[in-house]
């Protein structure tokens, strides 16, 4: 099976999984629930987590539950996030956004929801203390020392490359990171070089992931990235492209990718996953 066969069968049994843990959620709020988090997504967070874990025990299975739980953290997130009082948003993963198709009350419900459930999981993670584990790295990267955090420096205007740096690491980074660091405790990982060679990996792809959604918005169409392009210099905010040029963004991503995968010698052959996966990353469409 070749890395690309692998990630499809991550997003088969990721989609049933999200599926079947929200399948008995009831009202409008379980039917938006399930509109925002089946409706699409490239699941880059929960590919992380089980490529990860699998590169390092042999076996996806043990971060099925971390997996899942952070999808809906990060479903919860977009919801939010395109609310009027946030960025405004009409379109999500090319549909109606959340609040256009049910309401922002139910939206928000909606939201609300989905991160309770996500604690659920990693409540039932039968080994109780990697689901304890796994209850603190998602809770610190989606919470007030990172998500929610860079998101309160996004309603902000950026003034330079620091600020976007640090609005970046939180806002999106972390949540990247997570998802690297929620496999490896799956995988109950006890070599802290290990753990140290993947959150540096991890750290880098997710500045250079939010790098290419940057290049995205000004290189891509809506029908192809599912959400109107042009967002960024409609609502005047800085970003990579606007700092740096169209170019010189697209030579930093390379270097940040390279620098990824240099920092996974500890693993050995076992590095082989997560490089590929860095470089899919880098070329996206979407």
């Amino acid at each position: 099976m070749n890395y690309q066969e692998k990630i499809d069968q991550y997003l088969e049994t990721v989609n049933n999984g999200l599926m079947f843990f929200t399948r008995k959620d009831k009202g409008l709020v379980g039917e938006a629930m399930r509109y925002s988090l089946i409706g699409g997504g490239k699941r880059v967070r929960p590919t992380l987590a089980l490529m990860t874990c699998e590169s390092l025990c042999g076996d996806w299975q043990p971060a099925l539950l971390p997996s899942l739980a952070i999808e809906m953290v990060h479903s919860y997130s977009l919801i939010h996030d395109d609310l009027p009082c946030m960025d405004n948003d009409d379109y999500r993963r090319g549909q109606l956004s959340c609040h256009k198709k049910y309401g922002e009350t139910v939206a928000l419900l909606a939201g609300d929801a989905l991160q309770a459930k996500a604690y659920e999981l990693l409540a039932s993670i039968p080994d109780t203390a990697i689901g304890l584990h796994c209850v603190k790295i998602l809770s610190e990267a989606s919470g007030i020392s990172g998500m929610v955090y860079g998101q309160e420096l996004d309603l902000s205007e950026s003034k330079d490359l620091h600020s976007l740096q640090l609005i970046n690491r939180n806002k999106t980074g972390k949540m990247i990171t997570a998802a690297v660091l929620l496999g490896e405790a799956a995988a109950a990982n006890q070599d802290p070089t290990i753990k140290t060679s993947l959150k540096q990996y991890a750290d880098s792809i997710g500045e250079v992931f939010q790098i290419v959604d940057d290049i995205l918005d000004v290189t891509s169409t809506n029908e192809v990235l599912g959400k109107p392009v042009g967002s960024d210099i409609k609502n005047n905010k800085e970003t990579y492209v606007s700092l740096f040029g169209l170019e010189k963004a697209k030579d930093y991503a390379n270097e940040l990718t390279q620098s990824a995968c240099d920092q996974l010698s500890s693993l050995k052959d076992k590095a082989a996953p997560l490089k590929w996966y860095a470089n899919q990353l880098l070329v996206r469409i979407k």
